[in-house]
């Protein structure tokens, strides 16, 4: 085998749940765990499940498995220069809502934050936050690509750079979109904004990315990047019901203030996870993510796993686009939400809307799949209220739109199979 080369039957012997026959076809809800996960959490249920910090024998090996394996492995998925530099909690929201919380005493009225408009958990806390502070949100909106389709939209740089002022204290956007399935250039947009903020005299602009529907798709790197900020959800990327953040230790030391609960705790030489907080013992000490990514091909390498799994889901991809749209189903009034292009510019992450003088509702699209095929995808708004409230012509906001969201482990007979589902729907 090549370095890089990947096999997907390999990839799904490690995970229990496939061998039932269902296809999972809703992983941008939440992926499948995979048997590396599911045995540390029963190792360390059985073996460590007591309360962190004390100085008994099982309290230790659960401390250092929850506090230095932990923020170990999620170091190495997001690249961070030190584990010291990683937040755990329950979820991505609760993350980004604490991390929104300690940013509060250096954020003057007036400030200026821009945001994209979809899933809540990045933008929530911050219009809560610019709320308390009496900032101003600006919102970075997507625009249609394809002018026959006005569903088709897409974040592009030259709408955001307009938003830049010498008063943008905050900049937050998503990597991929949950809905849109658009992998964004975070590295290109990051040093559009900050040569930007600098030529407009911005005196201090942080940036955090959402990655949450990133993470199981490509690799993240907050270093080159240059990012402030990041957060994903474990749980997406084939592990526990868990949320990570990254910090830049600068950011640490300048800007967070310190919050009560499990959020930092700062000694005289670094910043360190304070145990026994809410979240902390969803840890489980290290995840299993990364020894499950590392096996995926021989290079033992993040780096050729996620080059193998972006071409992998590309065979995902080019199939379903290509039928949704396929003239016939265009006629037939499918639009495709987001771009219809098919490279590495999109996640098998596809949504669409089946509209004109035969529209079906997103809902019953769902259910038919579930009876008839035994697939689970999912219809409705996903928290990025915004962005499908915002779509024109207007959709139906507690419909939404039909979204299947695949990954690596999902085979092109499967997505034959969904394409045979449709057909009879639209028939």
């Amino acid at each position: 085998m090549a370095p890089n080369e990947f096999n997907v039957t390999n990839a799904r012997s490690h995970f229990p749940s496939l061998n039932s026959g269902y296809i999972f076809a809703d992983n941008a809800g939440g992926s499948q765990a995979a048997k590396e996960t599911i045995d540390r959490i029963y190792d360390y249920l059985v073996n460590t499940n007591v309360q962190l910090g004390a100085d008994y024998s099982v309290s230790v090996d659960a401390t250092r498995r929850v506090m230095v394996e932990g923020p170990t492995e999620a170091a190495k998925l997001f690249n961070a220069q030190s584990p010291d530099e990683i937040v755990f909690g329950s979820s991505s929201t609760l993350n980004l809502e604490n991390l929104a919380r300690g940013l509060e005493n250096g954020i003057q009225p007036g400030d200026e934050f821009i945001i994209t408009g979809e899933h809540e958990a990045n933008a929530g806390p911050w219009k809560k936050l610019a709320n308390r502070r009496n900032a101003i949100i600006k919102v970075w909106n997507p625009r249609p690509l394809n002018p026959e389709n006005p569903y088709s939209v897409s974040l592009q740089i030259d709408d955001l750079l307009p938003l830049v002022t010498n008063k943008t204290r905050i900049v937050a956007f998503t990597a991929c979109s949950n809905i849109l399935g658009t992998i964004v250039p975070v590295k290109e947009v990051v040093q559009a904004v900050r040569a930007d903020a600098r030529a407009k005299g911005a005196k201090k602009v942080e940036i955090s990315i959402d990655c949450v529907a990133y993470a199981p798709h490509r690799r993240i790197d907050v270093q080159d990047w240059d990012v402030d900020f990041c957060v994903f959800s474990f749980y997406k990327v084939y592990g526990p019901h868990i949320s990570a953040l990254y910090v830049r230790f600068s950011v640490l030391q300048n800007s967070v203030t310190t919050l009560a609960h499990h959020f930092l705790k700062v000694d005289n030489t670094s910043y360190k996870l304070e145990p026994g907080g809410p979240g902390y013992e969803l840890v489980y000490g290290t995840t299993g993510v990364v020894p499950y990514l590392l096996s995926l091909t021989p290079a033992n390498d993040l780096q050729a796993t996620w080059d193998a799994i972006a071409q992998h889901e590309q065979t995902l991809v080019a199939p379903l686009l290509q039928y949704l749209t396929d003239p016939k189903q265009w006629a037939r009034g499918i639009r495709v939400v987001g771009e219809e292009s098919i490279n590495l510019t999109r996640a098998p992450t596809i949504c669409f809307v089946i509209v004109g003088d035969r529209a079906i509702k997103s809902k019953d699209v769902v259910k038919i799949f579930d009876e008839k095929g035994g697939i689970g995808i999912r219809y409705g708004h996903f928290y990025a209220y915004t962005l499908v409230d915002d779509l024109r012509p207007k959709l139906d906001i507690d419909d939404g739109v039909v979204r299947i969201s695949l990954v690596h482990y999902n085979t092109v007979k499967e997505v034959k199979r969904i394409i045979e589902i449709l057909d009879e729907i639209l028939a």
